[in-house]
């Protein structure tokens, strides 16, 4: 029987081109296969001396322990949504009963793909730092390359888990309709998107409060170097740079990147029964195009190199010629791709000028993709050149330290929102492109499969463009165990080169991770009408009403279900839920920066008592206790990441019972317009004062110890829980209300239709 049902898989696609599917399923094997390969490498690097292996085990075990306790909460959670998913699918029977299933495997892969590249992280941190003995390309190598585990073991597990969901509901269950397969494929996103909340909530919160809590007594009290093996906070602050920067982000850019292609997929489904013919490929070209990207990251990821001696320009030239060659490629291989796979789902053989045989044809598909990629680099170009020491806005908030912390904060405040005009008005353009280039001036649906396929391409590469990311806090725990190992200036030197790309290229990845989470919510609102449509069918609503006609349910348009459910901004409840919407972001972010200022202040407290009570700590004659400092940031990250997490989960549930559809849509809509642009304020506000400390610190402006770098600290402290806990954090906000939106629409059309 199994073999019939392999047999059956490899032969049901009804066309040669059809087949391109498994281009997916390649793509996922390979990106898991050569993450392995990277991760074998790494562990047969020297991880140096007894005592750098040292530090890193007590930041290794530091970081199992609080993912340990994460993981037990977050069981809880899944849980009582299994139940309720449960109940809305067996009970209540408005939507497919294999949701709670799907949810399920999605929150597993998303936790299973930030725990390798956690795993991987602190493993590489001891070996970095003794490869920084020797030179700095072979330090920068086993760093990227440990961010590469973490990028291409997101995309592996991704691909897989959307090309094996595919076949099983295709296949072996039996579903035909895709509309419905592409809809209850969705629900796992959920599932990823509310593990990736937590875990970079509570990590970021975790990671916070330590860091906090090791400058402002460590630096500006003791005026002890940063990473001073004699801070008690030091390891809690290393462990943290793990459990918030590589798990949490991990998480986090897994359910961007799943979510893009399952939202376009969906659209795909809605064009494709529109236009009559066609529709498998629409489904499965994202997936195609997500394959292709996997194997181009990694071509990539072999091309990052550095010279002995190099400076931060050149290292960030180093990475960006490994993203923008995997960019390049992507450009070229998806123009093959979108000409044989949606050139004949597309084809209307018409003849007309030249624009009009571009839009609603595949190469207006391919150019929105193409612009989707484009806004992607500009996005990076813009964060580095706002965050990096080595331009202007970042080294004029360093000179603002001559005249203390408080006009070096207006100074990052202000640098912080002029940078949000790029990124807004890229994705802007980059929308309103993609909706004209694929025809949606012709007909909405496509112009909506356009911004999805724009979002897949700003994540096509993320194999490398994450491998970067997550390069950062690795380079961070390189230096911090190469300070408390007391190995020899030059190896620091090296070291604080790689952390200060690090600074850099982690706020180039919160951009990139904001501005694909902006285009891939508009794709997932959109996917919202379309589950709208399927809860109509399967409540028995064939026919809408829309004036004085009668429109079939699954003919209806997007402008239909506009008009059937009242969606105008005269309608005082899409304007209130616009309001609740434009509110969340600041609730949500005020909600974790006190959470992390509560956390902090502990974290100061025993931090003070320690150097109080054991005077031989500050001496060296006394080894300070880590173990509590590490467990002050688990207990307060667990304690105060539940309730932010719980609030977008809820929310949109609440908005859809009290103001139904409407007030669902003005509060998505709300919540993306103001999440993503105070997401990239808070994010690059963040790395610029973090970098403008860097700045001082190699010898500017007074360099370490002078009353600038004291105002240089303040600064950077009050924009860790900026750049690292509230901005990152409101990316999954958005998408996760709107997949939490999609996933409960059965249930709210049955509420206020039945």
């Amino acid at each position: 029987m199994s073999h019939f049902l392999l047999i059956n898989a490899l032969t049901a696609f009804e066309k040669p081109v059809d087949n391109l599917f498994w281009i997916a399923p390649a793509g996922a094997a390979a990106a898991l296969m050569f993450a392995f390969i990277f991760y074998k490498r790494i562990m047969r690097s020297d991880p140096g001396t007894q005592t750098m292996q040292d530090i890193a085990r007590h930041v290794r075990v530091g970081a199992m322990a609080y993912m340990k306790q994460q993981y037990k909460i977050v069981a809880i959670f899944f849980l009582f949504a299994f139940v309720f998913f449960f109940i809305l699918s067996f009970v209540l029977k408005v939507q497919s009963k294999l949701v709670p299933f799907a949810f399920l495997s999605g929150g597993l892969f998303s936790a299973f793909a930030g725990f390798i590249g956690m795993h991987t992280a602190t493993l590489a941190s001891s070996r970095t730092a003794n490869k920084a003995r020797e030179n700095l390309d072979g330090a920068l190598k086993i760093a990227f390359r440990s961010g590469a585990v973490m990028g291409l073991t997101v995309v592996g597990l991704g691909l897989l888990d959307i090309s094996v969901w595919f076949i099983i509901l295709r296949l072996f269950v039996g579903m035909s309709d895709l509309s419905a397969i592409t809809v209850t494929m969705l629900s796992f996103g959920i599932g990823a998107s509310s593990q990736a909340l937590f875990a970079r909530v509570g990590g970021g919160i975790f990671t916070k409060a330590a860091d906090v809590g090791a400058d402002l007594v460590g630096k500006l009290e003791q005026n002890i170097p940063e990473d001073d093996p004699r801070n008690p906070a030091v390891i809690a602050d290393n462990v943290g740079d793990n459990v918030g920067d590589v798990a949490g982000m991990g998480a986090d850019l897994y359910e961007s990147y799943i979510a893009s292609i399952l939202a376009t997929a969906a659209l795909g489904a809605a064009a494709g029964a529109k236009l009559g013919h066609g529709q498998f490929l629409l489904v499965v070209a994202p997936m195609i195009v997500a394959g292709l990207g996997a194997f181009l990251s990694i071509a990539g990821i072999y091309t990052v190199r550095a010279k002995e001696g190099a400076s931060q320009k050149q290292l960030l030239n180093s990475l960006g010629f490994g993203v923008n060659l995997s960019s390049v490629l992507i450009a070229l291989f998806s123009l093959a791709v979108c000409y044989l796979v949606l050139g004949p789902a597309l084809s209307s053989g018409s003849s007309q000028g030249f624009l009009s045989r571009i839009i609603g044809n595949w190469p207006g598909v391919w150019l929105s993709m193409l612009s989707g990629l484009l806004t992607g680099i500009i996005i990076g170009k813009s964060t580095e050149f706002f965050t990096s020491s080595d331009y202007g806005p970042t080294q004029n908030i360093a000179k603002q330290a001559s005249t203390g912390a408080a006009t070096l904060i207006i100074e990052g405040i202000g640098t912080g929102m002029l940078s949000t005009f790029v990124p807004v008005l890229s994705v802007s353009l980059a929308t309103l492109l993609s909706y004209w280039l694929s025809g949606g001036f012709q007909s909405a649906a496509f112009g909506l499969y356009g911004i999805g396929f724009a979002a897949v391409g700003m994540l096509s590469t993320l194999g490398i463009t994450l491998a970067t990311d997550a390069y950062g806090p690795i380079a961070d725990n390189a230096g911090g165990n190469a300070q408390m190992s007391g190995l020899p200036p030059e190896v620091r030197e090296r070291t604080n080169v790689l952390d200060a790309l690090g600074n850099t290229t982690a706020a180039t990845g919160k951009g990139f991770a904001i501005g694909s989470a902006a285009l891939t919510a508009l794709a997932l609102i959109a996917a919202y009408v379309e589950e709208l449509r399927v809860s109509l069918i399967r409540a028995g609503q064939t026919f809408i009403q829309i004036g004085q006609s009668s429109v079939e349910t699954a003919a209806a348009s997007f402008s239909d279900f506009m008009t059937y459910f009242n969606v105008n901004l005269m309608n005082p409840v899409v304007m209130i839920g616009l309001f609740i919407g434009a509110m969340l972001p600041f609730v949500f972010a005020a909600l974790t920066m006190k959470a992390v200022g509560r956390a902090a202040k502990a974290m100061v407290m025993e931090v003070r008592k320690q150097f109080s009570e054991k005077k031989g700590i500050l001496e060296g004659t006394e080894e300070p206790d880590y173990a509590s400092c590490v467990q002050i940031s688990t207990k307060g990250a667990q304690r105060e990441m539940i309730f932010p997490s719980l609030l977008a989960i809820i929310t949109p549930i609440l908005a859809g019972l009290v103001f139904g559809v409407p007030g669902v849509i003005g509060l998505l809509t709300g919540s993306l317009v103001t999440g993503f642009t105070l997401a990239i304020f808070m994010a690059n506000a963040g790395g610029a004062w973090d970098n403008a400390k860097k700045f001082i610190e190699e010898g500017n402006l007074g360099g370490k110890g002078s009353e600038a770098h004291k105002a240089a600290v303040v600064g950077d402290t009050v924009g860790d829980p900026f750049k690292d806990t509230s901005g990152p954090s409101l990316n999954i906000l958005i998408k996760l209300m709107s997949m939490v939106s999609v996933v409960v629409a059965g249930f709210i059309i049955a509420y206020h239709f039945l």
